[in-house]
């Protein structure tokens, strides 16, 4: 059943912006606390940028056996493989987020992302399109 995901997959996706923040400060701290006992040398992991950890943090819940971020658990949404209707992959999780957040940084992309999902019978937006995955209630 797909009726109503897109509007549960925005709040599941705000959900998951904060508990990515969450992370992300989590992680800085303690890099900032590993370098202060590694004499600096920790530091060199602030280069990993933010989106590196939302694209790890999708691909370990989505690819697990709840099928979804905390924020999909929360309103009732799964992600499954198009094709076999089972757990999606983890490597196929990493990419569909990656999709997403390149759609993300372009305000045309991002606009073209959601119109795709607008328009279709069964509401996959353009990166579930690129990665082969639907999103269903759960």
């Amino acid at each position: 059943m797909t009726g109503g995901v897109i509007g549960r997959r925005l709040v599941a996706y705000l959900i998951d912006a904060v508990v990515i923040f969450c992370l992300v400060a989590i992680f800085y701290v303690v890099i900032g606390v590993l370098g202060v006992v590694t004499l600096g040398l920790a530091w060199l992991a602030y280069a990993i940028p933010a989106p590196v950890i939302g694209i790890l943090y999708s691909a370990l819940t989505i690819s697990s056996a709840s099928q979804g971020t905390i924020g999909m658990r929360m309103t009732g949404v799964r992600m499954i493989e198009e094709r076999t209707g089972g757990t999606v992959p983890a490597l196929t999780a990493a990419a569909h987020a990656l999709f997403f957040y390149v759609a993300l940084l372009s305000f045309v992309l991002f606009v073209i992302n959601v119109l795709i999902g607008l328009f279709r019978n069964d509401r996959r937006m353009g990166h579930d399109l690129l990665a082969g995955i639907t999103a269903i209630r759960a």
